[in-house]
């Protein structure tokens, strides 16, 4: 059923680097959530008050909000569209952020307007009315949540959208709240004993959960994420691929929607090279950057010694002092000026972001007092630096 939507409804389905082609799956997901979400709303609201139930309702309205949060996103999408303007030179990309979280906004109200429901039918229960009809009907329900939740991740892994993939968790969320008002609706129909309030607590803090958590995922883009480290790994593979650079670092990205990122590198080109011959390869990278990647790469360009084996000589043992005294850290950029009496290492110190004030300020001294036991005519000047990576799993 996915694949038949795609095809018949998004021209260039394959194509999904394009803003119209991501603006057409992003379309489509909504149109078919409004649908499926206002199809189970009356299904469910009818079934709720056919059963005086609370924890029914409360699924139904939940899905109502749904609707709402497809329409939001359907807006945002649309919006997300428009091309760059005056104000705007990296468009609009990140209204699609916050459609998101306004859409985890409203999962939250209709979550904590629930609890405060199932409360009330805790201390004060209403009757329920066993009917199978309806928990067949509920079931129904699963499987269109399932559904729409699996169509909207294949959809967002294709356009790495994570509005769809909010969609997804939110659906899913739903599928483990309607299950279980169907297990307190049969517990009653088999005992006799209404769970219903207890229940509707369960689904309210279920709901609010999932909008917490559509929060979280919207808010890391809008406020400034980590790299990826498989696009660090994409983008760095990239610039290297070119004769005439030896190495990258401090590579930024950022994030002005899907689909839409700026990018500022720093490359390393022999120092004997001819700096027009260096700046010729540096903008032709940032030309192709911008065709194959869709990326608007700026790169900065350091010159490194390649020959003077003194130098690299120093390099390496610098990098062995680090190794032994932190292997998190790392430098670049280093240099060595000769004077009468001394002879400066200029370099740059890679240190992890999460290490706290004083440990950033203590390790470069710690490595200059070792480099200075090893060779006493070695003087430091060392620049702290940062990894704006994000850590993978059992980093």
């Amino acid at each position: 059923m996915t694949e038949f939507l795609v095809k018949h409804f998004i021209k260039d389905h394959r194509d999904v680097e394009k803003i119209s082609v991501r603006t057409a799956y992003g379309v489509l997901a909504s149109v078919v959530g409004i649908f499926c979400n206002v199809f189970l709303f009356i299904v469910k609201i009818v079934v709720g008050l056919a059963l005086h139930s609370v924890s029914v309702m409360a699924d139904a309205f939940n899905n109502l909000s749904d609707a709402g949060s497809s329409i939001i996103s359907f807006v945002g999408v649309k919006m997300a569209e428009k091309p760059a303007d005056k104000d705007h030179p990296f468009g609009h990309g990140r209204i699609e952020y916050i459609s998101a979280l306004i859409v985890s906004f409203l999962v939250l109200e209709v979550g904590f307007t629930f609890l405060k429901d199932s409360f009330r039918k805790i201390w004060t229960p209403e009757e329920l009315n066993f009917q199978m009809i309806s928990v067949v009907i509920l079931l129904l329900s699963v499987a269109v949540k399932l559904w729409l939740g699996l169509f909207n991740r294949k959809l967002g892994k294709k356009i790495n959208s994570k509005v769809m993939m909010a969609v997804f968790t939110d659906s899913m969320g739903d599928v483990v709240t309607t299950g279980a008002t169907i297990v307190s609706i049969l517990f009653f129909g088999l005992t006799g004993i209404n769970i219903d309030g207890f229940v509707g607590v369960g689904v309210a803090l279920v709901v609010m959960w999932a909008g917490v958590g559509i929060a979280r995922d919207t808010l890391e883009p809008l406020i400034g994420a980590a790299i990826d480290p498989d696009v660090y790994e994409q983008i760095k593979r990239f610039v290297e691929s070119y004769d005439g650079i030896q190495g990258t670092h401090d590579l930024i990205v950022h994030n002005y929607g899907p689909g839409r990122s700026m990018a500022s590198i720093h490359a390393e080109v022999p120092n004997d090279m001819d700096v027009e011959q260096s700046h010729e390869i540096i903008d032709r990278i940032e030309r192709d950057a911008a065709k194959q990647m869709g990326i608007f790469l700026v790169i900065h360009m350091d010159p490194v010694e390649m020959k003077d084996e003194r130098v690299l000589c120093v390099r390496k043992q610098v990098e062995q002092l680090l190794r032994e005294l932190d292997p998190s850290c790392s430098i670049h950029d280093f240099r060595v000026v000769h004077g009468e009496l001394q002879s400066n290492l200029v370099f740059d110190m890679v240190v992890p972001i999460e290490y706290d004030k004083k440990t950033r300020n203590e390790l470069p001294l710690r490595l200059a007092e070792r480099i200075r036991d090893v060779e006493p005519g070695y003087e430091c000047v060392i620049t702290v630096d940062y990894d704006y990576v994000a850590k993978t799993e059992g980093q």
